[in-house]
């Protein structure tokens, strides 16, 4: 499972500054720890499919060009894959955010941009689900406040990808578990426990038997998720699970793709294996979970 960063504002990202404000129905870390498998890109299927196959020999390329994908060269395209998104992602806030051009975002404007501009004590004054949305603002401001290390309340583009990434610097891992906290725990006792753990993730329907993965997830709770057995996550385990210590993301990723699709089991992936694995590669981050099929390929 992985942190991501809020939902509110990748879908302002992908607005590109379209005017209107964030639904409250979606808050803004409501899918933030798991991510779910992007659908298949809509263009035509001989079109993405061709672009697969650039992508994959763009991995082997990128390494030593022998015609094999290794453990490493995959490893290396994640890496690569995922500073590419971070950096597309604060490229495209910036644009958005910093309004007055002057190469500095500042909270007003990203408030203004985010929510629309209101007069001191006036916010969201015209909305049915006012206090809703105060709660979505206090929750950026303060991760604002957090990012902006000199304090100047004006980020710059190192603490804006700071905000909008906080899962990537040390100094934003407190407001990571403090908003995955408070996302799950909806008792309020400090705690995430099972039934909250598993709400996040599955909502049955009347009469609905629980799938299987539900049940596996129950077991990594248990087992991997309470270290100290007591039937519930406190904010150390939290940090554990969503921010594991000492974790090289890239390489289990690539450890788990070249598991599933080295098929002759000879340590390296050959152009067909990966192909014949498509469906799997195209949920993975080795493709930024399938975005990466309708990318011009000079843009990879």
């Amino acid at each position: 499972m992985m942190w991501r960063p809020s939902l509110l504002l990748l879908l302002l990202l992908l607005r590109r500054g379209a005017q209107g404000k964030p639904s409250p129905d979606a808050g803004p870390h409501g899918q933030g720890r798991v991510h779910q498998a992007a659908p298949l890109s809509e263009a035509p299927h001989d079109d993405a499919h061709g672009n697969f196959q650039r992508i994959v020999d763009r991995m082997d390329r990128a390494g030593d060009g022998d015609g094999w994908v290794s453990l490493a060269e995959l490893r290396a395209w994640i890496a690569h894959t995922q500073q590419r998104h971070i950096r597309d992602s604060v490229s495209a806030a910036w644009d958005t955010y910093d309004t007055d051009r002057d190469g500095r975002v500042g909270w007003e404007e990203l408030r203004n941009a985010t929510y629309g501009h209101y007069e001191p004590g006036e916010e969201f004054h015209d909305l049915e689900d006012a206090e809703t949305y105060k709660k979505m603002l206090a929750r950026d401001e303060r991760r604002f406040r957090v990012a902006d290390q000199d304090g100047d309340s004006m980020a710059t583009r190192e603490e804006l990808t700071a905000f909008l990434h906080p899962e990537e610097f040390p100094h934003m891992r407190d407001i990571v578990i403090a908003e995955t906290l408070e996302d799950l725990d909806k008792n309020r006792d400090g705690y995430v426990q099972v039934e909250e753990y598993i709400a996040d993730l599955y909502s049955a329907e009347p009469g609905e038997e629980e799938p299987a993965w539900v049940q596996t997830e129950r077991e990594q709770f248990r087992d991997f998720r309470d270290l100290n057995k007591d039937g519930r996550l406190d904010g150390g385990e939290v940090g554990h699970w969503v921010l594991p210590p000492s974790q090289d993301q890239p390489l289990v990723e690539a450890n788990h793709l070249l598991h599933e699709s080295d098929t002759d089991k000879d340590g390296r992936l050959s152009k067909a294996e990966i192909l014949s694995n498509w469906n799997m590669f195209v949920g993975s981050q080795a493709t930024n979970y399938g975005e990466d099929l309708t990318r011009h390929h000079d843009e990879l």
